[in-house]
């Protein structure tokens, strides 16, 4: 189970890996110098009939091999701790950048549950491969071979033994980690299946309890789990078949080493302490091997998780640069222009825009509106750089936007979602969100131009007061002021409305706009509204459908044509009354 990739990934920390070998192999050679010392201590004691004194020094120095052995033992699981902590930490530092890189759109695709557990227990998973597997690898052949080197020489008939019974254990332990590796990735899939199922039925417990069905989630959740521990016990019924043989075979092969040894000591052929020796070392001969063995199966699980990390790793981003890094963006007279742009999210899909032509000119407010499903958050996501165009091209003053950089880019896009999202922390530090470096008076007018300061300041603890995950101690209109006073601290010159004002009280919708007019004096803005209400201060109305723009102009010039913009004004008159 050599993973080239994994061992690749230990390049930066290579040289605490060997150091991790090499004292290995330094206790080795201390065992073999250890067993020799002892056989000789036996042998002077019992046979040649010595006494305490005689036998002082080499006590002494047993002693000390113990106590050095200990030390480098301790020495080695530091290195190997170490460099499977740092190459955990670097993988986990890519993967997080990857997958924010990768942006919203992935993230929606996949379970959040799922991708936690390729993040935490996945990568954690990485620590026993890197600190006890791979060493492991390079010692279980290593220091076969070099207890070889010091047998040989002493006993052929010995290191034969050991020379034809060593490569029994790799063998059965590979013939074991064959169904290993299938109930292994199987245990994985069931973890992450499980994380992912929890944390949706967390996240939807309000819905689950509103219709009945949190006791019959319970039971699904106890199936999943019971599930999950079949598969576990299934990995361990196998490790400890895996360790019965391995420990079998060993004990066997040291087994014959002993009688092959008392057969000659009887017969005179080989002298007491040479055969103490040599049986001495066989146990040495056998342990890294059934070590390797012991580990494998925490290996595997780190194998098989690394899979699922390359998997995402090797998802291309979409904001790659094309060429080099075009430092223009946003000038004080900008153009942003859609060229033929189509886009289709998924191949075989029917594409979300087709062929769109689009001109948008600085201080311009564009509103989008149309069926759902129309194509105009698309747009939006092609503005924010969430993907690229399958054909056509978006171009800022002439150049291509995929030539800028998309931190740069979205440094000058400021975006208030339909439902922002709020996380766990103080008023303060979410509103910090639009622009980190402000000062808290910033925050406090970034707050009043978003007319979120009156309720702000009547919480228990004003800017202080913190809030739950998802902001759940406001209400809708409050976390869309809260997004707004975002949006007035970046200053950004392009806005991008996406349903702002959708699923809100009278109100809380009376407010938002209110603070929409301040925020929309002097910038660009795009409008994603079905409310039309919102759209009307627009200088051009554009209506999407079924990927296309269907009808372009103003709101009275779109009356006239009594187009689709008519009816869709009509239906939501009607929807009003």
């Amino acid at each position: 189970m050599f993973n080239k990739r994994l061992v690749r990934e230990g390049r930066p920390v290579r040289r605490l890996l060997f150091l991790t070998v090499g004292l290995g192999i330094g206790i080795a050679l201390l065992a073999v110098a250890q067993a020799w010392f002892f056989s000789r201590v036996v042998a002077m004691v019992f046979l040649e009939g010595s006494t305490l004194k005689a036998v002082w020094s080499p006590l002494f120095m047993i002693l000390g091999i113990i106590g050095l052995r200990a030390v480098l033992q301790w020495f080695s699981e530091i290195c190997a701790h170490e460099s499977a902590s740092y190459i955990k930490t670097n993988l986990r530092k890519r993967l997080m950048n990857h997958i924010l890189a990768l942006g919203p759109l992935y993230a929606r695709a996949e379970r959040a549950g799922e991708l936690i557990t390729t993040a935490v227990e996945g990568i954690e998973s990485l620590e026993n491969y890197f600190s006890k597997y791979l060493p492991q690898l390079v010692l279980a052949t290593g220091i076969p071979l070099l207890i070889l080197g010091f047998v040989f020489p002493r006993d052929w008939e010995s290191g034969l033994i050991l020379l034809l019974t060593g490569p029994l254990i790799p063998i059965f332990m590979i013939l074991i980690g064959k169904l290993a590796e299938k109930k292994s990735l199987q245990q994985w899939r069931q973890l992450s299946w499980m994380s992912a199922h929890f944390l949706d039925v967390l996240q939807g417990l309000t819905t689950l309890k509103v219709f009945g069905k949190s006791k019959a989630q319970a039971q699904v959740i106890e199936r999943v789990s019971d599930s999950f521990r079949k598969s576990t016990l299934s990995v361990l019924r196998i490790a400890f078949l895996s360790a019965l043989m391995l420990e079998f075979l060993a004990t066997i092969s040291t087994a014959l080493v002993a009688v092959a040894i008392g057969l000659r000591l009887v017969n005179g052929t080989i002298t007491y302490d040479t055969g103490l020796f040599l049986l001495l070392l066989a146990p040495e001969f056998y342990t890294p091997l059934r070590t390797l063995g012991l580990n494998f199966h925490a290996g595997l699980s780190g194998v098989n998780a690394a899979a699922r990390i390359f998997v995402i790793l090797d998802l291309p981003l979409v904001n790659e640069l094309d060429g080099n890094d075009h430092n223009k963006v946003l000038s004080s007279d900008f153009q942003i222009c859609f060229q033929q742009v189509s886009l289709t999210y998924r191949e075989g899909e029917l594409p979300a825009l087709k062929e769109i032509n689009l001109s948008i000119n600085r201080g311009e407010k564009i509103a989008l509106v149309g069926p759902s499903g129309g194509g105009k958050t698309s747009i939006a996501q092609l503005l924010l750089r969430f993907m690229k165009p399958s054909a056509g091209q978006v171009l800022v003053n002439g150049a291509s936007l995929n030539t800028i950089s998309a931190e740069k880019w979205r440094e000058q896009i400021a975006y208030v979602p339909q439902n922002p999202h709020l996380f766990t922390g103080s008023i303060a530090e979410n509103i910090l969100i639009g622009r980190p470096a402000a000062r808290f008076e910033e925050v406090v007018r970034a707050a009043q131009d978003a007319l979120a300061n009156e309720f702000i300041l009547t919480l228990p603890d004003a800017y202080r007061t913190f809030l739950g995950e998802g902001g759940a101690r406001l209400s809708g209109g409050q976390a869309q002021r809260i997004a707004l006073a975002r949006a007035f601290l970046k200053d950004a010159p392009l806005l991008i409305l996406d349903e702002a004002t959708s699923n809100l009280d009278l109100e809380s919708e009376y407010l938002v706009q209110k603070a929409l007019k301040r925020l929309l004096q002097e910038r660009t803005a795009i409008i994603i509204a079905h409310r039309l209400e919102t759209i009307y201060q627009a200088d051009r109305i554009l209506v999407i459908d079924q990927g296309q723009i269907a009808e372009e102009g103003s709101h009275e010039e779109l009356l006239k044509m009594q187009g689709l913009y008519y009816q869709l004004l009509n239906n939501y008159r009607g929807e009003s009354q």
